[in-house]
């Protein structure tokens, strides 16, 4: 029996419970996974290098001058042996999905060797799948999505509460509520050089397949894509400018008054006294209560609204 086989038994496992390696979501793999090496650990990156160790997998942690540039982590092969490797200097929350966003890439290569007839994601397709394996391992998500809604949404709360990225979080929200709620969430940051402008590094978003009647329609281009600068006197604006939580209560869609409009918050994470990062949350009016948590916490100032824009 080769030292893989822990690795090996698992993947058939999961063909043999779903009927194969296409039809099970990252949610389930992430499931099984955490059921099969976890359920009896704490999730660190001790049990993480046990976990790797049974599989046959080798982790090395590379110092800044030996990881490829651009690269966060990545794994080889020689003959029997698989080593994973990921930057030494790395955030534990960092490494940890390293470790495992690897791991499920190889899972993908072990699946073909096992199946022929099955066809592997393509390269940016294995990544997406493999960014969407780590998080659900690492942020399970009955446990997340109740502290979700306990925090008010709150991505920095969230945050620091799991020890985990600003980004990761936001996107796993995005994946958690996908069906159950209508929002836009995203994640603002300043340039690299001083000066440069803010812009939306990461953005999320999801429907209510349950009340087809709690969404609204129609919002196409409203919302802020990935790389759009912040506009002058947006609440994400002000917020940066002030360094203070703002929250606009009622964002009207229409020139006639309606029922319908938005409610947001933009919520800045503080160093130094200055604004580092702004998360910005957008729900319909009707759900505005499901802020509250993070509207007591953080105190935000009150803008009464906006019409037509954030």
């Amino acid at each position: 029996m080769t030292r893989l086989s822990n690795l090996q038994l698992f993947c058939e496992t999961i063909v043999r419970k779903y009927g194969g390696p296409g039809r099970a979501t990252e949610e389930q793999k992430a499931r099984e996974f955490r059921d099969v090496f976890l359920s009896k650990f704490r999730l660190n990156l001790k049990t993480l290098g046990a976990v790797a160790a049974s599989c046959g997998l080798t982790l090395d942690g590379l110092e800044d001058g030996r990881m490829p540039r651009n690269l966060r982590g990545y794994h080889e092969v020689y003959g029997n042996k698989k080593y994973i490797y990921f930057r030494k200097d790395d955030t534990l929350s960092g490494a940890m999905n390293t470790i495992l966003h690897e791991i499920r890439e190889i899972m993908e290569n072990i699946f073909v060797e096992m199946h022929p007839d099955y066809e592997p994601l393509r390269t940016s397709a294995r990544h997406i799948a493999a960014n969407r394996f780590a998080s659900a391992v690492l942020l399970p998500r009955e446990e997340f999505t109740a502290r979700v809604y306990e925090t008010g949404l709150d991505v920095i709360e969230l945050a620091g509460m799991y020890s985990k990225s600003y980004s990761q979080v936001l996107l796993r929200i995005g994946e958690v509520l996908q069906g159950k709620l209508f929002f836009y969430a995203a994640l603002y940051e300043p340039g690299i050089e001083e000066e440069s402008p803010w812009r939306v590094t990461y953005r999320t978003g999801g429907v209510n397949n349950e009340d087809p009647d709690s969404n609204i329609h129609g919002l196409n281009g409203f919302f802020p894509k990935k790389g759009r600068e912040v506009e002058p006197g947006s609440l994400v604006d002000m917020t940066i400018k002030e360094g203070r939580p703002h929250i606009a209560e009622r964002i009207t869609l229409l020139d006639e008054m309606d029922d319908e409009g938005l409610v947001a918050i933009a919520n800045p994470l503080m160093i130094k006294d200055r604004a580092a990062k702004v998360v910005f949350m957008a729900l319909v009016m009707q759900n505005s209560s499901l802020l509250e948590p993070q509207v007591n916490r953080v105190n935000p100032v009150v803008v009464e609204g906006f019409h037509r824009h954030l």
